[in-house]
């Protein structure tokens, strides 16, 4: 899952899109905008229908017994009430990069309310078999559509990564918030977006500004629309700027009246999380900010959870560890379990435990990381055993971290812990580093399930695990141990 890297899509996305556009196929652009927000809702309103009318066809035909008329017509009306309570509002897979996981929850809450709704009908309609019918429908509604929604939500994942398919998208603002945006969208392919320009009538100077690919920036806000006629953006994001906000407004609502999709970085984003709640004063829009509490009674549940859990997988797993522990005695010399100081939890050092994978050195190793990066995987010379290798690969190496979650000094999921000379160098170079020590470290977490494992970008690590604390919730947690599983076996589409 790691990102790819940005050079091939930076250097498309410095290409005017107007240039480029004669050498696409019709199709090609057809399929392109296809694949906005408002014709792709379109799209898979009418896929929902479809299978939803063959889940009830088939629940009517599997029956053991004869179907009444009523039964029939309780089998007509489950898709209209299923299509209606799907649509009511956004699910997860509308979202700029949806999840899997959390589209497969949503589609069975609601195909399990529209069952118990089927069979509350049975009262006016007096069907024979409410219960047996309810359950077939929830079955075949459960199935079909959860189907459906996978295709469309991987085949949209699959376009998106292609370039050509990616919607043309100006950045408002050319300053450190929009240029942090390019470098996001242009390293990172999944969001669908691909960077043509940025509009601004006062941008950074050009040698400041820190994207790879240098955007060129296309006028101030009166050149928007020209814009994007020139290039044919589809969306607009409005970051931060020197412009008046009624004039942003004025252009924002420009872009909207002629099909162009608008999105808005909000001020004060880093306060912002996923309980943020919307409310209104009059016509002014006010977001009330919830924050996560480590120490609430939610992290108290975790922790207890957790210790649960990993007892009862220790138990599980015990003839495998032991298989493992007589593998890495017999690789080469040495002790079983690896062992390193790291700091956790309001810097609490503590040990944490792996499966030795490496020989002994003949002398104490030396590291030292890449300027930005992380530590991590083979620093230095390559000591890894035959057997280390594969217990890397197959993250059975970390096993042992479950007598670590026992012990209290971990958690299944959180930010990884680091080593003590690491965290102090880390403390003064990247901003908010120590905010990651809020909670208990994780076997794994919300940036080792997006790539950044190993001698990856440390303040990208930073930035996805305080996203995790900010929006903590036991449904987060479960959807990143269910991404770990799926990049153990490498099933990356699933998140």
């Amino acid at each position: 899952m790691t990102p790819p890297p940005a050079a091939t899509h930076a250097a498309q996305g410095s290409v005017p899109f107007a240039a480029r556009r004669p050498g696409r196929n019709e199709w090609m652009l057809t399929a392109a905008r296809a694949l906005d927000h408002r014709p792709w809702t379109r799209i898979r309103l009418l896929t929902d229908l479809i299978v939803l009318c063959v889940a009830a066809g088939a629940a009517v035909f599997a029956s053991p017994m004869q179907d009444t008329s009523a039964d029939r017509w309780l089998a007509v009306l489950f898709p209209l009430i299923t299509v209606a309570a799907l649509h009511l509002r956004q699910g997860p897979d509308q979202r700029l990069y949806g999840s899997l996981v959390d589209t497969l929850a949503y589609v069975l809450g609601v195909i399990s309310l529209s069952a118990m709704l089927t069979v509350g009908l049975e009262s006016f309609l007096g069907a024979a078999h409410p219960i047996d019918l309810a359950l077939r429908l929830w079955l075949f509604g459960f199935v079909y559509v959860a189907g459906g929604r996978a295709a469309l939500l991987l085949i949209r994942r699959q376009a998106m990564n292609t370039p050509a398919l990616s919607t043309p998208t100006l950045i408002v603002g050319a300053g450190v918030v929009g240029e942090h945006l390019v470098k996001r969208l242009s390293t990172d392919y999944r969001y669908g977006l691909r960077p043509v320009g940025f509009i601004d009538a006062d941008p950074l100077p050009s040698n400041n500004r820190a994207s790879a690919n240098k955007l060129p920036v296309l006028g101030g806000p009166d050149d928007l629309l020209e814009a994007i006629e020139r290039t044919g953006a589809r969306h607009v994001i409005v970051a931060f700027s020197n412009e008046p906000d009624h004039e942003l407004v004025e252009k924002i609502r420009q872009c909207t009246s002629n099909g162009v999709e608008v999105s808005l970085v909000p001020r004060l984003y880093e306060a912002i999380n996923e309980r943020t709640r919307l409310d209104h004063i009059g016509g002014l829009p006010l977001l009330t900010v919830t924050a996560v509490d480590p120490r609430s009674w939610h992290f108290t549940f975790k922790h207890a959870l957790d210790r649960i859990v990993a007892g009862l997988a220790l138990l599980a797993i015990a003839p495998l560890m032991l298989l493992v522990a007589l593998a890495v005695k017999l690789s080469s010399p040495g002790p079983i379990l690896f062992r390193q100081r790291r700091i956790g939890r309001d810097g609490h050092e503590f040990d944490v435990l792996k499966f030795r994978t490496m020989r002994e050195p003949a002398r104490a190793p030396k590291f030292t990381p890449a300027e930005g990066m992380a530590p991590g995987g083979v620093e230095g010379e390559d000591r890894r055993t035959a057997i280390g290798r594969y217990l890397r690969g197959t993250s059975l190496d970390e096993l042992p971290q479950l007598i670590n979650v026992l012990r209290g000094d971990m958690s299944l999921v959180g930010p990884r812990p680091e080593r003590p000379a690491f965290v102090e160098m880390f403390a003064r170079e990247v901003n908010r580093y120590d905010d990651r020590h809020r909670v208990k470290s994780g076997i794994t977490g919300w940036a080792q399930v997006n790539g950044l494992r190993g001698q990856t970008s440390i303040a990208d690590r930073v930035e996805w695990d305080n996203y995790y604390i900010e929006n903590w919730s036991l449904r987060f947690d479960l959807r990143i141990l269910v991404l770990t599983v799926a990049e153990v076996l490498r099933l990356r589409d699933v998140g």
